[in-house]
């Protein structure tokens, strides 16, 4: 073997437990004595460094790397270098690292919650103004219902959300883009490690903010099994920006007074229960502890305006094609089950449609939530196709979809209390709601992700059960 691979490089990567090395090694008669002695000089490191040999290796390495790029660079490449360096001692300090992480978190909800609001008011008001013209100008009829009802009430209840969407990729892209999350995944690596979970779980864990595929999908970086399974099994806990449309419905209609402190509660409830769950799986199902963090951070850069155009023009064209595409089926199918019975006939009480029959069967499941009402219940459902289209559903069903003030751009306090009574739910149960949807499985999508980084029915299928009791027993 020496005659192709140095012997003081396959001892380096023993001592970092290299999986390929101990492959290419095990024939050797002298395997166990070597494997043996690794183990003992592992816990001499440890003991004398206090680091693992995979730490302590790679420090070495990016200590001479160091050294020896101080000793070349020259000009701009040293001044950055340097630059990064200052911002560094404040951004992954032990005491100003975690408040500026905390203050940029809530700087970044704020401005999804708050300046959202103005160009989403702009929507609702262009929205309302559609339907109002579509009723004034279609001659009565089923076609006439369709459109304003289902089309239009359907689509355009959820496409008003699309601001704030934005603003949440702006937020995150710029902090990916800038090399800021590295950094975040560095600090925040001792916190994961106390409750069991890798360095760089944290990055699929903030992504999942934005979209629960891409985080999903993005937990193959973390090399720990263990790590990976509980990284995926919690993602959807972090509020997607599909579940946003649910939460500015609800608490706009049924809290208007605390609307973003229920919002912060929701983000930060769901980070917490994500928190309690790996530590319950840590003392069961995962016992030992999670490979050594070992991660480059870069230099930091201000991210191109023309990347980050592409991105929100990426996520824009996505978001509407989703509206006008899934949601737009969705609640026509929808308005359809509503309003017609078995027999293809017009109902005139929506309590004898196909959908109420239908949903009617899985209401009494939610009754202990406080929402048994088969409206409620048909939106969880739609809800599985897709977060976003619950709040269609709900707009078709109740026929809720103009309730806003349009003159003073406003959602009203009478209106808001005008449409709950009309869906005959009291706080407590929207919150219920609200909770019911942070827990549950995320769309089809983020599913099939999930089975796909899983490799696994039965992780998969028990993710699933996770989801799903969670919701239920926390609403």
């Amino acid at each position: 073997l020496s005659q192709h691979f140095s012997p003081r490089y396959l001892a380096i990567k023993l001592l970092e437990k290299d999986q390929e090395t101990e492959r290419l090694l095990n024939e050797n008669k002298n395997f166990k004595s070597w494997i043996a002695l690794r183990d003992e000089e592992s816990k001499r490191i440890e003991k004398v460094l206090k680091e693992d040999p995979s730490s302590a290796i790679a420090s070495a390495k990016y200590g001479f790397i160091s050294g020896a790029l101080h000793e070349t660079m020259e000009g701009a490449s040293k001044i950055k270098e340097k630059a990064t360096e200052i911002i560094d001692a404040f951004v992954t300090n032990k005491l100003f690292g975690f408040p500026i992480f905390i203050f940029l978190m809530w700087l970044m909800f704020w401005a999804t919650f708050s300046l959202g609001s103005y160009p989403m008011e702009w929507i609702e008001m262009g929205v309302a103004y559609l339907a109002d013209a579509v009723s004034t100008y279609m001659p009565d009829g089923s076609l006439k219902d369709l459109v304003v009802d289902g089309v239009i009430g359907g689509v355009g209840g959820v496409i008003v959300f699309l601001p704030n969407i934005l603003i949440l990729y702006l937020f995150i892209s710029f902090m990916e883009d800038s090399g800021y999350m590295a950094r975040v995944a560095f600090i925040m690596d001792k916190l994961m490690h106390k409750i069991g979970l890798h360095g760089k779980s944290f990055i699929p864990l903030v992504m999942g903010f934005g979209c629960n595929v891409p985080a999903i999908m993005s937990s193959r970086i973390i090399e720990s099994k263990s790590s990976r399974i509980i990284t995926i099994l919690i993602t959807p806990f972090m509020s997607c920006s599909a579940k946003l449309p649910i939460y500015g419905f609800f608490t706009s209609v049924f809290f208007p007074n605390s609307a973003a402190l229920v919002m912060i509660g929701l983000y930060f409830g769901g980070i917490a229960v994500g928190i309690l769950t790996e530590l319950i799986f840590k003392n069961t199902l995962f016992k030992g502890e999670p490979v050594p963090f070992v991660m480059e951070l870069p230099n930091y850069r201000m991210p191109g305006l023309k990347n980050v155009v592409q991105l929100l023009w990426e996520k824009s064209r996505d978001f509407l094609q989703k509206a006008f595409t899934v949601i737009l089926l969705a609640t026509v199918a929808i308005w359809f089950l509503q309003t017609f019975d078995y027999h293809l006939g017009i109902v005139t009480d929506t309590r004898y449609s196909i959908l109420a029959v239908v949903a009617g069967f899985i209401a009494p499941i939610f009754s202990p939530l406080g929402f048994g009402d088969w409206r409620i219940s048909s939106a969880l459902i739609s809800g599985f196709i897709a977060k976003e289209n619950v709040v269609g559903t709900l707009a078709v069903c109740y026929g809720i979809s103009n309730f806003i003030d349009t003159e003073e751009l406003a959602l009203m306090e009478g209106a808001g209390a005008e449409v709950g009574a009309v869906m005959a739910i009291t706080k407590v149960s929207a919150l219920a709601y609200l909770m019911f949807n942070l827990f549950t499985p995320p769309c089809f999508a983020a599913m099939g992700a999930m089975n796909s980084e899983m490799k696994s029915a039965k992780w998969f299928w028990s993710g699933i059960g996770l989801q799903l009791g969670t919701g239920f027993t926390v609403g």
